[in-house]
């Protein structure tokens, strides 16, 4: 028997919505693998990073070639959203090089394994509403939702970049870096709950999605505001006299803290769910869903 179902916490379930809430969604991480879910969520999102980042550096390379000064900040703001290596390329902007293979390469890399991120958190999502594998979206249609995530991210990128130059532009320094971090968690937010509504073959509401989603993007801020010290603490840990062993830190604190973006989507998506579950009436838990699909 799971811990979920034993006598006493069945009994603390029932006087108690909010833990009733909180042990479905444990339950609903045991039971759909969401751990598993969100290490693969990681992995692939690791391997979008530097093929997105040379394909936007490259671009900036073309479109700023003329303009070091914008170039430089959209860099300051853009880069600083991946920890070490957009510090590295904000320190350096003279290494942007306009490159139509460099592009076409970047474009292409960054764009399949992206869309393959995006295509690991829709079956994430999709577990976490307890589609059937039947009832889910085909290979066209998870590639063109994808692309609608890849352009929402994009589109919020921009979005930072715009509210970043307006509040710089007050010259106001505390005022400036309360309301840059509102809007980042703001903007997190409805990016989050965007994929949490879009990303799946399920139907979840706004009213579904919406406290994961304001949970996720306030933890995602944190990790944004301190991944460059966690990076930075796995590569100190590491030989100082051996590169090698430095590139192989900062990797592991890389991997690290795209981990913990991943369990924070994966286990809002958790809480979204069960709350959903708990709110349509007598629900499974645990054994008796196991012998339901049994039988």
């Amino acid at each position: 028997m799971a811990w979920t179902t034993s006598d006493r916490v069945m009994t603390l379930r029932e006087r108690s919505h909010a833990f009733d809430v909180f042990v479905e969604m444990m339950d609903g991480w045991r039971r759909h693998l969401s751990g598993r879910n969100a290490s693969l969520l990681a992995f692939f999102s690791f391997l979008s990073i530097f093929p997105l980042m040379l394909a936007a550096v490259t671009i900036l390379g073309f479109v700023l070639d003329d303009n070091p000064d914008l170039r430089d900040r959209i860099l300051d703001s853009a880069t600083s959203e991946i920890p070490v290596l957009g510090k590295d390329l904000r320190d350096n902007p003279e290494s942007i090089n306009g490159s139509v293979w460099a592009l076409v390469i970047g474009l292409g890399a960054a764009l399949w394994s992206s869309t393959k991120a995006f295509v690991g958190l829709q079956s994430a999502l999709d577990d976490t509403w307890e589609v059937g594998v039947d009832d889910r979206a085909g290979m066209p249609a998870q590639r063109g939702k994808a692309l609608l995530g890849l352009a929402v991210v994009g589109t919020s990128l921009i979005a930072s970049i715009f509210i970043a130059a307006l509040v710089n532009a007050a010259g106001f320094p505390v005022v400036s870096n309360i309301a840059l971090v509102l809007a980042t968690v703001v903007i997190n937010i409805l990016v989050i709950a965007t994929m949490y509504r879009f990303l799946t073959s399920a139907t979840p509401s706004w009213g579904d999605v919406w406290l994961g989603a304001v949970i996720a993007g306030v933890i995602f801020t944190i990790l944004q505001t301190y991944g460059t010290r966690l990076v930075k603490q796995f590569a100190k840990s590491s030989e100082a006299s051996n590169q090698s062993m430095q590139v192989i830190g900062v990797v592991i604190g890389l991997i690290t803290w795209m981990s913990l973006i991943g369990i924070t989507v994966i286990m809002c998506a958790e809480l979204n769910a069960a709350r959903k579950r708990i709110h349509d009436g007598p629900h499974l838990h645990g054994a008796d869903l196991d012998i339901s699909i049994r039988t």
